[in-house]
């Protein structure tokens, strides 16, 4: 199929409504593309792709990953299912309280000061581990249930081998982003961008930089909506059927002290279709206090983050705004 991009032409949708209207750098025509890396190659070999990606950009794409095809669809149709399904087998869910974990938001989730919203909609659910986390899902469709559990178990295992990798790759212990930095909830985030009359004049969600650790993102093969910023230009993610885009969060700067880091990255609307993403956040303990290892700050390379318990971080976060500047402010010694 195709790939669809964001067009300004006109559309039978109608005007964008003044609430979601903001001044947009458009994305670079630039021809950089994020790496793709094949899992299944030799050890060295992956171990060095995905190191330099996650120094030059942290953000790339994986294949060969282990994850059943059948999985990756089955949890991309579950949550188109639930966004269609009637407001009143929705209703209960919805909240824009940031404490309550298992929630449906819009597009108040990212509302700026000047009080522009965004055009998405969010089931935002805690899914690890499974066993406890379960009976707390949506009933609603009734295939939902069964796709996040056949989906948050690979997503989970595919995140800890990367991170074993970038140990081997950078000098710590192979198991040092085991226990209380990945011992959190994993949060699923099921995004759903409508389609928009002009993608030009508003966003799906804003530039930021993910809180947790490392981010596994399955988006369609056939639609983009992905940007990320990458040396003061936005540049589209290119959807690969049967890839995921991984990307690493603050906590993952911060642990390695500024080695990996964290991007911006933000999602446009389209114009024809509209686009259902699902992310698996991999997070700390709210009690794990998180800061620069000791093994990377050495002589010439000083702590460029304090230490913080990572519920704190999560505070200073919903202050500060997402932005990567602002958090990073706040955080440095």
């Amino acid at each position: 199929m195709k790939k669809l991009r964001s067009s300004a032409a006109s559309s039978s949708q109608g005007a964008v409504p003044e609430r979601f209207l903001m001044r947009l750098t458009a994305a670079s025509p630039t021809l950089v593309s994020l790496p793709v890396i094949d899992l299944s190659g030799g050890r060295d070999e992956v171990r060095r792709a995905v190191l330099h990606a996650g120094k030059e950009l942290g953000f790339f794409q994986v294949i060969n990953h282990g994850m059943p095809e059948r999985t990756m669809r089955e949890m991309e149709m579950a949550c188109s299912d639930f966004f269609r399904l009637p407001t009143t087998d929705k209703a209960t869910l919805y909240s824009e309280d940031s404490e309550q974990t298992n929630r449906l938001l819009s597009s108040t989730m990212y509302r700026s000061a000047a009080s522009e919203s965004y055009a998405c909609h969010c089931l935002h659910l805690a899914c690890h581990p499974v066993e406890r986390t379960k009976p707390s899902w949506p009933e609603k469709p009734v295939r939902l249930r069964p796709a996040l559990e056949d989906f948050i178990i690979p997503a989970r295992s595919i995140a800890m081998e990367l991170l074993r990798l970038l140990c081997e790759g950078i000098g710590l212990q192979p198991d040092y982003f085991e226990g209380g930095l990945t011992g959190g909830d994993v949060i699923i985030n099921a995004n759903r961008y409508p389609p928009c009359a002009d993608p030009n004049l508003t966003l799906g969600l804003p530039p930021h930089c993910d809180w947790n650790l490392i981010t596994v993102l399955l988006q369609p093969g056939y639609v983009c909506g992905l940007q990320v910023l990458y040396n003061g230009d936005w540049i589209d993610v290119d959807p690969i059927p049967g890839a995921l885009v991984i990307n690493f969060g603050h906590q993952l700067e911060i642990a390695t002290n500024g080695v990996l880091r964290s991007i911006e990255h933000r999602t446009v609307p389209n114009i024809v279709v509209g686009r259902t993403t699902v992310a698996a956040l991999i997070m700390p303990t709210m009690d794990c206090v998180v800061g620069p290892a000791k093994e990377l700050v050495v002589e010439g390379r000083s702590a460029r983050y304090r230490r913080v318990a990572f519920r704190d971080f999560m505070h200073i976060y919903n202050t500060v705004g997402a932005c990567k500047e602002s958090v990073e402010e706040a955080l440095k010694i």
